[in-house]
């Protein structure tokens, strides 16, 4: 419902008539306006009506011209509230071809734009005046609400190829000529960053694995990797709070264990010393609890236009809350909505996830897609998936041939643009630290610069033995 300002609400319903009309005049001109209008998009409230016909008839393969329409309405007991076929048919007599049908549905798509504006305004206002609520739920309401909105409308069109392979081709010459050093952003592991390009543009990356198997370590890792080749980043903590994962990352640069830090068993000054870089650091840190994907497009939305941000980490993905009558429904609905924000944002973003207990009875105890637990549209929406598994946690005690101790192995189960396989790094567990050995593979160092991290403290024992 729309407040009464004594003005009119935005409307055309001329237009509303002549895209209707023009539907059930040509059957193939609902493909024009079907991705941006809905039947809340009309004013009146017979094309609302009508136009809801006409999406359910196309649905079901019908066809959605004159008769057809009328025969449903009638079929559904809204024939007269629309009208009756008098009206119907006099809509089909005010076009004479759908050729202009697109222009006169954005005509009718900003009306409605405009009314959801003055709507959304006028509950801000009426919350504004109540005391109970806080300024920053009116800003949060107020930029969800209007983000939902314009949602609603695609503004994305269809881009000719020879123009997406001549950007292609820019992106090679820049690498070739040292100009850009990967397509993507770094992820700090080069031989990661060899099978996967980089994390690109719209990329949705996975990283599972069972409680305590260092992925959230692992995803903090790569965050802070890419915040250090420049890339600012946005973490999303749902289960960590923004000090518990500020202690981490002091951790890893202070040679102090999380245990110490928090304990207070250190000298503060070396710690100071030691994690100067942090303080330069492009990460975000959102510890905000059960955030929706609504509110997490808006807050990406914000943190890239404050702060320019080039990566997303989500941590993690079954806990926060979504649509569906049941829980598969609900992370299948979140998974979509994470898939979405990388591809309309452009930028990769990374959704850490639970697997299910499967993986614990296999012999070798090596996860499979098949085990990402709650839904299976996480394996479909994902453009890669990776598997924190560390062998020393199930008694494997060799892994190809080395020591397992301080081993993470980061398998790659699916790279839509790229090879599988497992990466082996080292894993210093006490500081929170996950790293490639610098003389892992006859990697060019110009190409991907190994991450340099400080050695100037006690590495645990079982490292040093290792």
């Amino acid at each position: 419902m729309l407040p009464d300002f004594g003005k009119t609400p935005p409307q055309a319903i001329d237009m509303e008539e002549a895209v209707i009309g023009a539907i059930m005049l040509e059957k193939e001109a609902l493909t024009s306006v079907i991705d941006f209008l809905k039947p809340e998009s009309f004013y009146k409230e017979a094309h609302q009506k009508i136009f809801t016909a006409i999406l359910d008839l196309n649905q079901r393969t019908h066809p959605t011209d004159l008769f057809s329409v009328t025969e449903y309405l009638r079929a559904h007991n809204e024939l007269d509230a629309v009208g009756g076929p008098v009206y119907i048919t006099s809509l089909t007599s005010k076009v004479v071809s759908a050729v202009n049908i697109e222009y006169h549905g954005r005509i009718v798509a900003q009306r409605f734009m405009q009314r959801e504006v003055i709507r959304i305004s006028a509950q801000l206002q009426t919350m504004a005046f109540d005391d109970t609520y806080d300024v920053t739920e009116l800003l949060d309401f107020g930029e969800m609400s209007l983000m939902e909105v314009s949602g609603k409308i695609s503004k994305k069109k269809a881009v000719r190829l020879g123009k997406i392979v001549d950007g292609v081709y820019n992106d090679i010459e820049k690498i070739q000529n040292g100009e850009m050093k990967l397509v993507g952003v770094p992820t700090g592991f080069s031989n990661i960053d060899r099978m996967t390009g980089g994390l690109r543009k719209g990329d949705y990356i996975i990283i599972a694995g069972r409680p305590s198997t260092g992925k959230t370590a692992f995803g903090c890792q790569i965050a802070k990797n890419a915040a250090e080749f420049g890339y600012p980043v946005g973490i999303f903590s749902c289960e960590m709070s923004s000090e518990s994962l500020g202690t981490r990352y002091l951790s890893g640069t202070s040679g102090r264990s999380n245990i110490e830090l928090i304990n207070g068993n250190c000298d503060l000054l070396e710690v100071i010393q030691r994690s100067e870089g942090l303080q330069s650091l492009d990460l975000y840190i959102d510890d905000t609890s059960a955030i929706s994907v609504v509110e997490l497009r808006a807050k990406v939305r914000r943190m890239i236009t404050e702060f320019g941000i080039k990566l997303v980490l989500v941590d993690y993905l079954q806990l926060m809350t979504g649509e569906g009558n049941n829980r598969e429904q609900q992370v299948a609905y979140i998974s979509r909505g994470l898939k979405a924000i990388a591809k309309d944002m452009g930028i990769p973003v990374i959704a850490l996830s639970q697997l299910n207990r499967s993986v614990e009875a296999r012999a070798d105890k090596k996860p499979s897609l098949a085990d990402l637990r709650e839904s299976g549209a996480i394996e479909q929406d994902a453009d890669i998936v990776m598997f924190s598994f560390p062998p020393a946690k199930y008694g494997i005690l060799d892994f190809n041939g080395l020591n397992s101790r301080g081993i993470f192995v980061s398998i790659i189960a699916k790279n839509r643009n790229g090879p599988v396989g497992e990466v082996a790094l080292r894993h210093n567990d006490p500081f929170s630290i996950i790293y490639q050995e610098d003389d892992i593979d006859s990697v060019k160092e110009e190409v991907f610069p190994p991450v340099k991290y400080p050695r100037n403290f006690d590495e645990p024992k079982f490292l040093q033995e290792g």
